[in-house]
This record gives C-alpha cells, sequence and structure tokens, in this order.
C-alpha cells in the first residue's frame, strides 16, 4: 500500500511537471488555445504510459506475468 501512495505522488508531480514543461516551450509561441491543446495531448499520453507502467507493476508483483 506504501508504494501505492508514493508511485501516485510520482505521477501526479510528473503529469503537473508535463504541464509546466509544454508552457515554457511552447507559451509565448503559439495561440493559448493551441497551448491548451497541446498540454491536454501531452497530458494524455503521459497518463496512458503511466497507468501501463503502473498495471505492470501490479501483474508482476501479483505473478499474472
Amino acid at each position: 500500500m506504501k508504494e501505492t501512495i508514493i508511485y501516485l505522488i510520482v505521477a501526479i508531480s510528473s503529469l503537473l511537471l508535463m504541464a509546466y514543461t509544454v508552457h515554457m516551450f511552447v507559451g509565448g509561441l503559439v495561440d493559448e488555445e493551441t497551448e491548451q491543446t497541446i498540454t491536454i495531448i501531452v497530458l494524455g499520453i503521459s497518463a496512458t504510459v503511466m497507468a501501463f507502467l503502473g498495471w505492470d507493476i501490479v501483474k508482476r508483483r501479483t505473478g499474472r506475468g
């Protein structure tokens, strides 16, 4: 249970960092609406990858892999 809380904290902080990184890279270069669209796409991909990694960890820990 402890590691699940740690994984959640790391995932949330990583998503916040991803959003800030997108803002820093394209913040003044494109329209605000475009920046929000890019941020949503990047965070969606990142969350999907993190969910897959979490699923893989659970699968390996329970011995179903």
